[in-house]
């Protein structure tokens, strides 16, 4: 896929210029010549990261970095011709992954893109995951133990899941309240309960197969 980006820039043949060079360097770009048309841009969906100017004929590029921070991580590399320390300080407090002073050269920006977006993606995640003799396939919500599958209720395989992305971790009541139910004000009694059933189905597991501890004052792990 090629990484979609959007040009933000009224200045004709510095954008002309900058979409040229970046699609042929296996960019899709969108150029915008004003805040209303890159706002549109921005929040239509699809784009990958931002190049922002901050001198807009109808508004402020800051002004429109921090509107899209109210909402969204997206990347964000501002470039301008406003080189003093107050302007870069302002714009990365703001919210902006990178900034640039023109004049620069065409191959630092593709650099500085290919950075920042290395950077915004998230770490992957394997589709199996291996804890001592468990295996979790992710993509399939299954788990089995040396061949013997295990018949989890959903929340059950969303407990194990997450313990066995990060065996050895302890998660206490309320976090795996906050990650799994999607609300740490509910009554700890329901984690203990759900520990307490994948705890009993992984003992039946053939040995050795990981198993669940208690932390006390803390929470719960997934050992090997």
């Amino acid at each position: 896929m090629r990484p979609h980006l959007a040009l933000i820039d009224d200045d004709t043949d510095f954008a002309l210029m900058c979409r040229s060079y970046l699609e042929r360097e296996g960019f899709t770009v969108t150029w915008a010549m004003d805040a209303r048309a890159g706002k549109a841009v921005m929040y239509h969906g699809g784009v990958d990261l931002v190049v922002l100017d901050l001198g807009l004929p109808d508004g402020s590029g800051l002004e429109l970095l921090r509107a899209l921070r109210a909402t969204s991580r997206l990347p964000v590399i501002v470039v301008s011709g406003r080189g003093h320390e107050t302007d870069r300080v302002a714009g990365l407090e703001i919210g902006a992954d990178d900034y640039l002073v023109k004049p620069f050269s065409q191959r630092e920006l593709v650099a500085r893109i290919g950075a920042v977006l290395r950077r915004s993606r998230p770490p992957e995640v394997p589709a199996v995951l291996d804890v001592g003799s468990l295996r979790v396939d992710t993509a399939a919500c299954l788990a089995s133990g040396t061949g013997v599958a295990l018949t989890l209720r959903p929340k059950e395989y969303a407990l194990l899941e997450l313990l066995a992305r990060s065996p050895g971790r302890v998660f206490s009541a309320a976090q795996l309240l906050e990650q799994i139910w999607g609300a740490s004000w509910q009554p700890s009694a329901t984690v203990i309960e759900h520990v307490y059933r994948l705890r009993g189905k992984l003992a039946r597991l053939p040995v050795p197969a990981p198993r669940i501890t208690t932390v006390r004052g803390y929470g719960y792990r997934l050992d090997p």
